[in-house]
């Protein structure tokens, strides 16, 4: 969302790229999961790619790099390199690759792969001191001495991140990547990699944000389906209010409803983001979603009213009379239900004399706002009800229910023959 509303503020393209290397856990239905969340949430890609399709241009990177000596073979197995990092723990190192696969000979190789070894790949990195100014951190450095050699290659020839990730900016031409502080040590490394692959060419501007935790200050863990699109989408959240908390959440600017994603992006700075973790509370997003919902135009929902079930839409009358009273977009089938009913509402018998006195007040149509003031005051002229004792009764004979929108507004929707038939 950040990197799509930068693109839209700043006359960018934005880029949906699929990082499907990995072809054990990368299936068709996933890539197709992520667009539909985009588009619920109003994101709208300028341009698709698939790394899956470009491996041809990964590998000739990859003998690049191993021409230059800059990609280099190791052999340590995942429990080999374990021992290592405790070794180095127990005397108070940093658990940094040794790169002991350097001192290997053509000999040694060839003994390890003759054992059935096949190697990993990792980026041999210059000791030097990265530094960028990110987009919201500011002036950021890296020692990549405190950094071990990247794996770039795994021992089946696949590709992690790193490499197909640069060599795409490249190609596409990218000139910004905003994400997670929990890459702010990657950025060292991909400059690194950057510089080796585009000579002078400057790379992309980087900016971190800030991460959500949840209420209670815990980290939101995609691998768990903590807060999935998907399940926010069900629990008949707002887009454009998944969208704003998104976004301003743990930022200096106020968590507000807004009625376009082109007004959120007028919104949001990427530099106002905190340093610190923001506290993410669904119930927040609830409130936010229907103080959203209550400021939608009709034209914004027609067809959302329509797919749920409201002959062309309802109407825009319905809808700025209940608007104002959803917590969700479903609770307008209950009121279209409400208004359109033929049934009768069972009053109780204490009320019946004065609902029968307000029947025989009831004015004769056309009906607008006013009407409903002007009956009112009738029934409590000739009953002396006012108050709860008035408009209670009536709420509940011609609604059946404790609270809803305002009657002046739903009177001229009921009709007089409803009305009518929902009192004694």
């Amino acid at each position: 969302m950040f990197n799509y509303l930068f693109a839209r503020t700043n006359g960018g393209r934005f880029i949906l790229r699929f990082d499907d290397t990995d072809r054990e856990r990368s299936r068709e239905e996933f890539a197709e999961g992520i667009e539909a969340d985009l588009r619920w949430l109003g994101i709208e890609p300028d341009e698709i790619a698939w790394q899956s399709k470009c491996f041809d241009r990964y590998d000739a990177v990859a003998q690049s790099l191993k021409d230059a000596g800059l990609l280099y073979p190791c052999y340590e197995t995942p429990q080999e390199l374990e021992l290592k990092r405790r070794r180095q723990n127990a005397r108070g190192q940093p658990p940094v690759y040794d790169r002991a696969a350097l001192e290997l000979t053509p000999e040694d190789r060839e003994k390890l792969e003759n054992e059935g070894r096949r190697p990993h790949w990792r980026f041999k990195l210059d000791h030097v001191r990265i530094e960028w100014e990110d987009m919201v951190r500011g002036l950021s450095h890296i020692d990549c001495a405190s950094l071990s050699d990247p794996v770039l290659v795994r021992g089946d020839g696949t590709y992690l991140y790193t490499l197909p990730s640069v060599t795409d900016d490249i190609d596409m031409g990218v000139t910004h990547i905003i994400r997670g502080e929990d890459h702010v040590t990657n950025t060292a490394v991909q400059i690194q990699l950057f510089a080796k692959l585009a000579d002078a060419a400057a790379p992309p501007v980087f900016g971190h944000h800030n991460l959500l935790a949840s209420a209670s200050g815990e980290g939101l863990s995609k691998r768990l389906g903590s807060l999935s699109i998907g399940s926010l989408r069900a629990a008949g959240h707002e887009a454009l209010a998944v969208a704003a908390i998104s976004v301003l959440t743990g930022t200096s600017d106020a968590v507000r409803p807004v009625a376009s994603i082109e007004e959120l992006a007028s919104l949001v700075d990427i530099s106002h983001a905190s340093r610190n973790a923001a506290r993410f509370d669904e119930k927040e997003l609830a409130a936010l979603s229907a103080r959203t919902l209550h400021g939608l135009a009709y034209q914004d929902v027609r067809d959302r009213l329509a797919a749920l079930g409201l002959p062309d839409g309802g109407s825009e009358e319905f809808w700025l009379a209940v608007r104002a009273n959803l917590e969700n977009m479903e609770e307008a089938i209950t009121w279209w239900r409400i208004i359109q009913s033929d049934e009768p509402v069972e009053a109780p018998d204490a009320d019946q004399d004065f609902l029968k006195a307000a029947a025989g007040l009831l004015p004769p149509e056309p009906w607008d706002q006013g009407t409903w003031k002007a009956w009112t005051n009738a029934v409590k002229e000739q009953t002396g009800a006012k108050g709860r004792a008035l408009f209670h009764p009536l709420r509940l004979a011609l609604t059946g229910r404790e609270t809803g929108p305002e009657l002046a507004t739903l009177l001229p929707l009921l009709g007089r023959a409803r009305v009518l038939a929902r009192l004694p």
